[in-house]
């Protein structure tokens, strides 16, 4: 059989290709390789195409950060949930600021409240070393 195959690929001047070769019998094609293997990187190529790659994007706070820079990094977040980029948000504690832990967790928790109605908590918040943060998501998904 495999004789046979041989020669007629060569008849043709083409390869013999095995496209399966787990099957019994395997299964094999009489074609051009350079060709099919330019044909598959194409759809191996379009397909990466159409993917899309989450990124995790990170803005940091101190627990004395101002309302208007506060409401400046909420429109950044926002931007980088509509690009479809998950969002860290992090409340960055220094020295004597670890005393007063409940002061980050209200401006984040006003963060997220200012992002309602274009992002939905993926992560609670969660204390973890010098940095208390959670990580937010769209409410639609992601569009990309």
């Amino acid at each position: 059989m495999t004789k046979v195959a041989l020669q007629k690929a060569e008849e043709r001047e083409l390869d013999l290709v095995e496209i399966s070769p787990n099957a019994k019998p395997p299964v094999v094609k009489i074609i051009d390789y350079g060709k099919f293997i330019y044909e598959q990187q194409k759809k191996d190529k379009e397909q990466k195409k159409k993917q899309h790659v989450t990124v995790l994007k990170e803005i940091r706070l101190h627990p004395n950060t101002d309302t208007h820079d506060l409401d400046f990094k909420a429109k950044h977040a926002i931007g980088f949930i509509e690009d479809g980029n998950k969002v860290k948000v992090s409340v960055i504690f220094k020295g004597r600021e670890l005393a007063y832990k409940e002061h980050g967790k209200k401006l984040l928790e006003k963060f997220i409240e200012k992002l309602t109605d274009v992002a939905k908590i993926e992560y609670p918040i969660k204390f973890e070393g010098r940095a208390m943060h959670t990580i937010l998501n769209s409410i639609k998904g992601n569009k990309k």
